[in-house]
């Protein structure tokens, strides 16, 4: 465990920096054409979805998108499990962080009986195969586990029932968790044992502490991957051209009324 709280000014100072060479980091992406995906895994309130916005906060949408499925439909049942996940995959220059992913199968579907017995067997044998495939194909494959206390998770959680900003990110399921934390605890080691792989091996989070969750998170991943800068072509703003003549017509949209009256 960290000791204390990671102060807001230093944290916000590092993680600008840290930003910044994500930016970098994007840029050889795209350049050199390669593929990053980065799995975020871990307990609900854990940090995850605070951590992949500021991952993403500054990067080109066009370059890193954000993997975050919904349950599968009932077509998507009956398919290979990893089929619907396959399609999000990155293609040569871009990024995918996915909010969870195939993990799901050894998580909440293990403990919610969401799977029978044969799919999730199934699963912990052909998910090290499937990762291998695809670090064999060139994909860099990141993952990550968000470990938190079982303490700050329900302080979490209440904090986020008495917030109407954040009420949405807590579910019935979610929940449910904290009468099923043993449950949890002995699925994610069981998945621990079968897809800690030296191809793709888990990267444990300490995230007690959001902001030193984050800061260590970001500053790992950089290290992780070989990239350089880029240099960019010199850019320049062209002269305006001088008026030709043209004249606005009467406008037709309806304009946006102004409020900001009272902010003055």
């Amino acid at each position: 465990m960290s000791a204390g709280k990671l102060r807001r000014k230093p944290y916000e100072k590092r993680l600008i920096r840290l930003q910044a060479e994500l930016v970098k980091m994007q840029e050889w992406v795209r350049a050199e054409g390669r593929r990053l995906v980065v799995i975020f895994e871990g307990r609900d309130a854990a940090g995850k979805g605070g951590t992949i916005q500021r991952v993403a906060e500054y990067l080109n949408p066009r370059v890193t998108r954000i993997v975050a499925l919904p349950a599968p439909t009932e077509r998507e049942r009956t398919q290979w499990y990893f089929q619907r996940y396959v399609e999000h995959l990155p293609a040569a220059g871009e990024i995918a962080l996915f909010d969870r992913s195939w993990y799901n199968r050894a998580g909440v579907e293990r403990v919610m009986g969401f799977c029978t017995q044969e799919e999730y067997t199934r699963f912990l044998h052909q998910c090290p195969i499937f990762e291998r495939l695809l670090v064999e194909d060139g994909i860099l494959l990141r993952k990550y586990w968000f470990s938190v206390s079982d303490a700050e998770q329900e302080r979490r959680f209440r904090a986020r029932m008495e917030d109407p900003m954040r009420r949405w990110k807590l579910s019935e399921m979610d929940l449910e968790s904290i009468t099923r934390w043993e449950e949890y605890s002995r699925a994610k080691d069981e998945m621990m044992v079968h897809t800690h792989i030296p191809e793709a091996p888990w990267y444990e989070v300490e995230s007690e502490d959001k902001r030193r969750a984050r800061i260590n998170m970001i500053s790992h991943l950089l290290s992780t991957v070989p990239y350089g800068e880029v240099e960019r072509a010199p850019l320049e703003i062209p002269d305006r051209p001088a008026p030709t003549g043209y004249r606005r017509p009467p406008r037709v949209e309806t304009p946006v009324p102004d409020v900001t009256g009272d902010l003055a």
